[in-house]
């Protein structure tokens, strides 16, 4: 590939995402590996991971929030908390089809409780202690209907 092309490929990288995305799978598909863009591909490819991996755990804490908050309001249950619950619990387990991302909310699922709990403390006016210290749900339990 000419410098003028790897260039250029680093140009459009900038100015338009999606264009650069078709082209790179165009090489790789016609084997034309010499013409990548590496270098932005690789920056690419890291920054999708940490998105997917951000996703999850937004999702994570939303998902114990919301059950948190309806185990321990129940006068406050609403048709709203209990979509965000089977909303939250649809998105999650698409992402969690992937074997990395579900290792990963394995691993992060104390973490991502311990925030949910503060900030269901936060939203119901509740003292965080009223909350359990420990998460007892599993990703199974969160991604459950039950």
């Amino acid at each position: 590939m000419a410098t003028a092309s790897a260039q250029s490929l680093r140009k459009l990288y900038e100015e338009d995402e999606t264009a650069w995305l078709e082209i790179m799978a165009d090489l790789i598909a016609r084997k034309q590996f010499s013409a990548i863009d590496y270098r932005n591909l690789s920056e690419y490819l890291t920054d999708m991971a940490k998105r997917d991996r951000r996703e999850v755990r937004s999702r994570l804490i939303v998902l114990l929030r919301h059950l948190l908050k309806w185990h321990h309001q129940s006068e406050m249950h609403s048709t709203s908390w209990q979509n965000t619950v089977r909303h939250q619990r649809f998105e999650l387990g698409m992402l969690l089809e992937s074997k990395t991302l579900r290792n990963y909310a394995e691993e992060i699922l104390a973490d991502a409780y311990e925030e949910a709990r503060k900030q269901a403390a936060d939203e119901t006016g509740l003292k965080v202690s009223r909350f359990p210290k420990e998460c007892s749900w599993t990703i199974d339990d969160l991604l459950s209907d039950d």
